[in-house]
């Protein structure tokens, strides 16, 4: 009887930690970690669509504000009042701009994230013992959608894939975020950084 007892130990303590890893987080609690999430900074690795490979730091300041630095050279992507700005490191001219509302990442940059609106979710499922979801704009799924993964115990964002319009796809992989960061405004100000790079 104690043999089959301690047999069956290491049985019964997989049965109790699996679930526990196997559980994917609930949409609500993403919810509310996404609208908890005022300020962040954090280094991150961006794969882009053919493959080539950039670093960075991501300062974000919700909501509808985001600032990509790429290292290595004088590119930066610049969201705020409204409009996304690219701006080539190689080229002295204007940003490229064009409505944050058309990008998928302004869903987790507005004011009120609420994933439980009808046919926002597309997937929510538990992998590798994260929980990834893929949500979209319900009003215009045409504009793409973006993919979320998360870890739990804390809920923490670790990466996201954007599909834009065309198909393109762009993932950001997070490195340790640092939230509750102070930022000047003008760090989100567009007509600051085109003054600045004329």
């Amino acid at each position: 009887m104690k043999i089959r007892s301690l047999a069956l130990a290491p049985v019964l303590v997989l049965a109790m930690v699996l679930p526990a890893l196997a559980e994917k987080i609930p949409l609500s609690e993403i919810s509310r970690y996404l609208n908890g999430l005022k300020t962040a900074q954090a280094e991150f690795t961006q794969v882009n669509n053919d493959g080539s490979i950039s670093t960075g730091t991501v300062f974000i300041h919700r909501p509808n504000r985001v600032r990509f630095e790429y290292k290595g050279d004088n590119t930066l992507v610049l969201a705020s009042a409204g409009q996304v700005a690219v701006f080539d490191g190689k080229s002295r001219g204007g940003p490229q701009q064009y409505p944050l509302a058309k990008t998928p990442l302004s869903l987790i940059l507005a004011p009120d994230i609420n994933l439980g609106r009808a046919r926002m979710v597309t997937a929510h499922a538990e992998r590798k013992n994260t929980t990834v979801v893929t949500a979209q704009d319900p009003q215009h799924p045409e504009y793409g959608n973006i993919q979320m993964v998360f870890t739990a115990s804390p809920t923490q964002l670790r990466q996201w894939v954007v599909t834009d319009e065309s198909g393109q796809r762009t993932t950001v992989i997070l490195g340790d975020m640092r939230t509750g960061v102070s930022f000047p405004p003008s760090k989100f100000a567009i007509p600051n950084e085109i003054a600045r790079r004329q």
